[in-house]
């Protein structure tokens, strides 16, 4: 079966799934939303999903991300599941991927109000990416993660780690020197911090470590 009749199948069952909960008029918003998180956890554990992570941004509000891809493991795709128990409120995105996803976290970078969802994608073994994705107005808004520089390309061979330091996003990976740069440490570091404004990601360079 082709990945992208694959992903559109398994699409439409959890979005089916989504919206049968959010029928169930007879049972509380917050017990809908608990008899959902089960389903896809129990799911999870018999291995149809090969990522699931439950996000709470506040009280009330969720994003659960599943994902799901048979064979080749690097190839599949995932959903975004929004629940607002306080409003009733539920809405889904469905994205294919190239990469396995290894974790996701909420951000507000550009400190907008809207909670920003970070995808982690490991590719070729040891490069890592990211996709994000804004919700506001009840819409799920991609934002385009910038790629490295040519520059940054060529001391670059993957091994990157994405982490959180007092509010900014950063990246970091071994340095490969070339075999003309005299100067560069054995075992230095590359590191980049990146900023969000009007969704558009800028990236600055730290010196190697």
């Amino acid at each position: 079966m082709k990945p992208t009749k694959y992903i559109l199948q398994q699409s439409v069952f959890i979005a089916g799934l989504l919206f049968l909960l959010a029928c169930r008029h007879e049972s509380p918003a917050t017990q809908e939303k608990s008899a959902h998180t089960n389903a896809t956890e129990k799911a999870a554990k018999a291995g149809q999903f090969s990522f699931y992570k439950d996000i709470e941004v506040k009280p009330g509000m969720h994003f659960e991300i599943i994902s799901w891809g048979k064979g080749v493991d690097s190839v599949g795709g995932y959903q975004i599941l929004m629940s607002d128990s306080t409003k009733n409120n539920f809405r889904s995105l469905a994205v294919e991927r190239e990469g396995v996803i290894t974790d996701v976290w909420n951000m507000d970078l550009d400190n907008d109000g809207n909670p920003e969802l970070y995808i982690e994608l490991l590719s070729k073994q040891n490069v890592k990416d990211l996709q994000v994705y804004e919700y506001q107005n009840n819409s799920f808004n991609k934002i385009n993660f910038p790629p490295l520089s040519a520059r940054a390309k060529k001391n670059y061979a993957g091994g990157d780690k994405f982490f959180i330091k007092n509010g900014d996003l950063f990246r970091t990976y071994p340095y490969i020197a070339d075999s003309s740069d005299t100067t560069a440490v054995k075992g230095a570091l590359k590191t980049l911090v990146y900023q969000l404004r009007g969704n558009s990601f800028s990236v600055d360079e730290i010196k190697v470590d």
